[in-house]
């Protein structure tokens, strides 16, 4: 078997990354943005019904998706122990074995983040030690934000003491819904400010948005209040991410680019459980951002079951035979 191109699945070095501080409000922007749904539903037809990749190309492009995923546990019976199991996963993404048959053995494969709550940030930075792995910590009263804001900032405040090196904050999207544009770019600049120089990662919870023009004039507003990502959703809303909403922000991360040449990242969370979906978010954003954006500085997607089928994708691909789901258990 052909060894797979490692220089493809290496992680590219985020130190020429321009990160997002932030502009100044401009409610003009905003009322600009328009949203042609039909349009958008077509391209993202086009995109599925195109691209599709096979063979080697496929077992690159799924190696390349292990290492921007933020692989996660938040369901309400977490404990210690699967925290510990999902972190020795992250470090570990695929058996030897398989890595060995790829002839790719010897590169350090490993997840782009570990996501977890407040408690069990210690228990996670604990087991992936020297790993180079961040722990990502959810805040703001997640996954529904309806705590005070001034608790908020205390949680992104705890979680950085803590260790954690990302946060994921969720928004208000009662601003959303009234249009009240202003006091949500108001609400993320305080959690830029007291996240300091850490990640941030805005979820907007489209799903609740109702509409996709809301859903780029939400995007560009995080952005303008500093945001490091945008990210599709908590995972907890009955739709979460979907190729016209990747579509809709991946745009929006376009303009905002263009306008200020800062460089915000992507992550669509939930829903995303197949290997088959994974690729076609990627295609899209590759096609629509470039392939500079897909690493782990500029994308994540947010998955728990995902890595179990494209550990399955994998071993077809090796051996030329599926197994069973319970073969490739995560936590």
């Amino acid at each position: 078997m052909m060894p797979l191109d490692r220089n493809y699945i290496k992680p590219e070095a985020d130190k020429d990354i321009v990160k997002n501080s932030g502009i100044p409000f401009q409610l003009d922007l905003i009322k600009d943005a328009r949203v042609n749904k039909s349009a958008v539903e077509k391209r993202c037809v086009t995109v599925t019904n195109r691209r599709t990749v096979k063979k080697h190309n496929q077992a690159a492009w799924l190696l390349k998706a292990i290492t921007c995923m933020d692989l996660t546990t938040l369901s309400g019976d977490d404990t210690e122990r699967r925290v510990i199991r999902l972190c020795n996963k992250a470090k570990t993404p695929l058996r030897h074995d398989l890595l060995k048959s790829l002839g790719i053995e010897n590169i350090d494969l490993k997840v782009g983040g570990v996501c977890v709550y407040h408690q069990f940030i210690r228990t996670a930075l604990d087991t992936l030690q020297g790993s180079n792995i961040p722990v990502v910590a959810v805040s703001t009263g997640f996954p529904a934000g309806h705590t005070p804001k001034k608790t908020k900032i205390l949680e992104i405040k705890e979680a950085l003491r803590n260790g954690a090196q990302e946060i994921d904050i969720v928004i208000s999207r009662r601003h959303v819904l009234s249009g009240n544009w202003k006091k949500l770019y108001d609400e993320i600049s305080e959690y830029k400010e007291a996240s300091g120089v850490a990640c941030l990662k805005t979820i907007l919870a489209t799903g609740e948005l109702g509409t996709l023009k809301n859903v780029i004039r939400a995007s560009l507003v995080c952005m303008m209040a500093g945001a490091n990502f945008i990210k599709t959703s908590t995972g907890k809303e009955t739709i979460n991410a979907t190729l016209p909403v990747t579509l809709v922000m991946s745009r929006a991360i376009r303009e905002y680019f263009e306008l200020t040449e800062f460089e915000v990242g992507y992550k669509p969370a939930g829903g995303i459980s197949s290997a088959k979906a994974c690729l076609s978010h990627m295609m899209l954003l590759k096609e629509e951002l470039g392939s500079r954006w897909l690493n782990p500085s500029l994308f994540r997607v947010g998955a728990s079951s995902l890595l179990s089928d494209i550990e399955r994708q994998i071993e077809h691909f090796s051996t030329g035979k599926y197994s069973s789901f319970n073969r490739h258990g995560i936590a």
